[in-house]
């Protein structure tokens, strides 16, 4: 089925993206089912996508792996690459091997926007906001500076006001750029940088910058080492307080299939892994590994660096970020997952960051002439905006101008999206494929005689991973043990075996990535086979039923035959 080209042009509203889905899932009914999970704080509905070819069974029956973006606000980049990968799957589907083997034996389930209410609002004003509209958490405006589109252009950007105190001077080498004064200079013309704004409450001296009237942050609100607001802002009023993080949880809890996970964010070009609040040492060492190892995949396929993001990606060196998904789907339920900051305009501009936060703090003059000369040649200048001088309501003459974050820094320029969606969708197909996948090896079916059948069935694991996935899965219990259930017909009897019986996971490949060639591995456990004496007439049909929670269900019919 041919289908119109997916869109690159510019980011997706709300009711663009519901006519996507619907679109797709019209047009590929086999492939697609589209479900409302809940409601957005504003009532709007929160779909998503679940893919897997039906004809070959049910979702549930198969490995399942999720992707979810826009769990903040304005990082839209994130819901473009899930749709992206939504529409990939969908049209490519019959002809790319690799995603007729995923949707054939497997399921994703794509949640394109979380933050379906405050993405609406950063993509159809000038405000930026974390996550939700919700007041938060004071629920009326406080004191202080405010964020707003003072001179009317559309764009929320910063403000210069000439002050003998301030911090910053024009460079010599571009005035565009500000650069920070001199620990002893004095006797110049020096500035002061503000977010453009208005002041609540303005006394006519000082102020300080308010808290956002919306400082709810979803990745702050779920349940692995929740914190309170004042330990951890942004973090709600108890986990899973929001209705779209609820919504969420609830869906997992039914669809128990899920391996793995990515969860798209903005920026910085860079795959974190979990754990935000522990060291490595916090890991089963197995698990460790395998994490590493996926990271190296994601790297060769993405160019994005893989890093721990409590060694290498914390906001303060003496503190840690608390509450967040890809902590709690991996210690709840053992999921091996990411969570990708994608596109960074340092790094398209050719700077190398050795340290992806305290970057923003403080980094050369270069890198700023770097990144003006970026944007001069391949942004047609646009992404910077001149200093214009404007007569502040409060403050009286100011300059206005800056970056315009939304469109540069926090989110791709539409020019990168088709090389970032790409990567990042074969990333996570490839991801999505190395779930466990239970099989069958072998049937043999021996007559004994006297109406006497000797039945072994051999079953095993396909997937690189174990059909349990992760150490971390089976400390926290977190799955049940493969079941078998042998269904007979009136007239035939079972002499030895189990009507029904449980028995142990099966490894994958992922405990052998790490043995020498040389070696014996771990023998053959992957496969395990299971016996039953039977006694019944000829043509006598019976059922088996192998049930995986993570590696898939399988069934299979068996005629009694000479």
């Amino acid at each position: 089925m041919v289908f119109k080209p997916f869109d690159f042009s510019h980011y997706y509203v709300y009711a663009e993206i519901i006519e996507l889905l619907q679109e797709m899932a019209i047009a590929y009914p086999n492939l697609v089912q589209l479900q409302v999970i809940g409601q957005s704080y504003a009532g709007k509905d929160i779909w998503i996508a679940i893919l897997t070819q039906q004809e070959t069974g049910h979702y549930l029956e198969k490995p399942g792996y999720w992707v979810d973006a826009n769990t903040h606000a304005g990082e839209v980049t994130g819901s473009a690459v899930a749709l992206y990968l939504f529409h990939k799957l969908l049209t490519q589907y019959g002809t790319e091997p690799q995603i007729t083997r995923l949707l054939d034996q497997h399921t994703v389930y794509i949640l394109p926007r979380l933050a379906i209410d405050g993405a609406e609002k950063y993509l159809t004003t000038p405000y930026r906001l974390r996550s939700s509209i919700r007041p938060y958490p004071y629920p009326e405006e406080q004191d202080g500076l405010h964020r707003e589109d003072i001179n009317g252009d559309g764009l929320i950007l910063q403000m210069r006001i000439q002050d003998d105190c301030g911090a910053w001077k024009i460079s010599e080498k571009d005035p565009r750029v500000m650069i920070r004064r001199e620990l002893d200079e004095f006797d110049g013309i020096y500035y002061t940088l503000l977010p453009e704004g208005r002041v609540v409450n303005y006394d006519g001296y000082e102020f300080k910058i308010a808290p956002s009237l919306e400082g709810m942050d979803f990745n702050r609100n779920y349940p692995y080492l929740w914190n309170p607001e004042g330990q951890q802002a942004g973090a709600g009023d108890f986990p899973f307080s929001e209705p779209e993080t609820r919504a969420e949880a609830e869906f997992w809890q039914q669809n128990r299939n899920i391996n793995g996970f990515i969860s798209y964010h903005t920026y910085s070009a860079v795959i974190l892994r979990p754990y935000s609040t522990h060291a490595d040492e916090h890991y089963p060492v197995e698990d460790l590994e395998i994490y590493k190892l996926l990271g190296e995949k994601g790297t060769a396929m993405t160019g994005y660096k893989c890093i721990s993001t409590y060694h290498d990606f914390r906001y303060h060196p003496k503190e840690i970020t608390t509450g967040v998904m890809d902590d709690f789907g991996y210690d709840h339920y053992g999921w091996f997952g990411f969570t990708i900051e994608l596109w960074d305009a340092p790094t398209q501009a050719g700077i190398e960051k050795k340290d992806y936060i305290r970057w923003y703090g403080w980094h050369p003059l270069e890198d700023d002439l770097l990144l003006m000369k970026w944007n001069d040649e391949q942004l047609g200048g646009t992404g910077f905006i001149p200093w214009r001088p404007f007569e502040h309501p409060q403050l009286g003459a100011v300059e206005i101008g800056g970056w315009d974050e939304k469109a540069v820094w926090q989110n791709a320029p539409a020019q990168y999206l088709p090389e970032i969606c790409e990567k990042q969708a074969s990333f996570a197909i490839a991801h999505a494929l190395m779930s466990p996948k239970l099989a069958i090896a072998q049937i043999k079916l021996t007559p004994q005689g006297s109406d006497i059948y000797h039945l072994v069935i051999q079953i095993e694991n396909q997937g690189f991973l174990p059909t349990y996935t992760s150490k971390k899965t089976l400390e926290r219990k977190a799955v049940r043990a493969i079941e078998v259930m042998l269904s007979l017909p009136e007239g035939v009897t079972l002499i030895s075996g189990q009507r029904e019986q449980n028995i142990d996971h099966l490894e994958g490949r992922s405990n052998k990535a790490f043995s020498s060639f040389v070696s014996s591995g771990g023998g053959i456990d992957y496969r395990r086979h299971l016996e039953w004496v039977i006694k019944g007439p000829a043509k006598s049909e019976l059922e088996i039923i192998i049930y995986s929670e993570r590696a898939g269900t399988i069934k299979t019919q068996i005629c009694l035959d000479n």
